[in-house]
This record gives C-alpha cells, sequence and structure tokens, in this order.
C-alpha cells in the first residue's frame, strides 16, 4: 500500500511539470488569439518531444486542436506515426477527435486539467460530440449514409493484396 501511494506521488510531481509546459503554451496561444485554452506536449522518456496549442482560429483549421498539435510535432520530430511509450499532457480532456488520434498514435497514457463539462461551460462542443458518438450513424445532427460501398469494396480489396503495404 505505501508503494503504490509513493508512485503515486512521484508520478504527480513528475507530471507536474509537463502540465505547467502545456498550460503555459495554452495561455501563450490563447492570448495571442490563436484558439482556445488547450496545450499539450507528448513526453517521451521524461523528455518533452512534442508540443502543441489550439490554433484553430490562428490557422483556420478546425482540427488544428493542442493535443492534435503536439501529436503531429512528435511524430515530425521522430519520424514516426507511433508514439508508444509517449505520455501526453493537455490542458483539457480530449475531444472525440483527440482521442481518436490519441488511439491511432498509440499514446501510452492522457493526463488532462479540466474535463468535457467544463469546456461546455465556456462553449466547447466536446460533450456533445461524446453525444453524438452513442448515436446511430444515420440518427446523429449530421447524419452519415453508406454510398457506393461495392465500389469502395475495391480499395480495400486492392489494398489487401499490394505486396508492399505498410502496417499501422
Amino acid at each position: 500500500m505505501v508503494e503504490t501511494h509513493i508512485y503515486r506521488m512521484m508520478e504527480q510531481e513528475w507530471g507536474s511539470s509537463f502540465m505547467r509546459r502545456a498550460i503555459a503554451i495554452a495561455r501563450h496561444g490563447m492570448t495571442a488569439g490563436n484558439g482556445g485554452p488547450f496545450g499539450a506536449v507528448v513526453v517521451q522518456n521524461g523528455i518533452i518531444v512534442g508540443e502543441g496549442w489550439n490554433q484553430v482560429l490562428s490557422l483556420s483549421d478546425p482540427t488544428a486542436h493542442g493535443e492534435m498539435m503536439a501529436i503531429r510535432d512528435a511524430c515530425r520530430r521522430l519520424g514516426t506515426h507511433v508514439l508508444e511509450g509517449c505520455d501526453l499532457f493537455t490542458t483539457g480532456e480530449p475531444c472525440p477527435m483527440c482521442l481518436g488520434a490519441i488511439y491511432w498514435s498509440r499514446i501510452r497514457s492522457v493526463y488532462y486539467g479540466f474535463g468535457v463539462d467544463r469546456a461546455a461551460s465556456i462553449g466547447f462542443d466536446d460533450a456533445f460530440f461524446y453525444q453524438q458518438l452513442h448515436l446511430s450513424p444515420e440518427a446523429r445532427s449530421v447524419p452519415c449514409r453508406q454510398l457506393l460501398a461495392q465500389e469502395a469494396e475495391t480499395l480495400v480489396l486492392e489494398y489487401v493484396a499490394m505486396p508492399n503495404r505498410m502496417s499501422y
């Protein structure tokens, strides 16, 4: 029991500096008018390998969330799309898009500051998006419908048949 408590204290102290860096870059981007209060860092073996802050407004890019920018930065710096063994420190709980990128990149763990309910209270749609994911594709506020499934299936078959295709 004592060892677990010590481990948690060390983890909290260790992570605090990374979370403070995420907060600092979020504040910088926010006050510069880049976007909301979102910043993130990707850490590998105790070293920051990627940083990002919300740049949705400055880049006119709805995908330029802090987590997305940090993941892109880490992947570029490390020369890979796989971030196994890396941890993400982010000021706000990741939205579904960012969570998808976290899973796709194989990030090991996520530490966040405020939750999606708090983000919703200041005008961010994260909670709504999470609710939409529980609905069938046709029932969502942006309906999704399958079209030309047979023709699209040929792409899958062509991909499977590629002898030197890269694995994800």
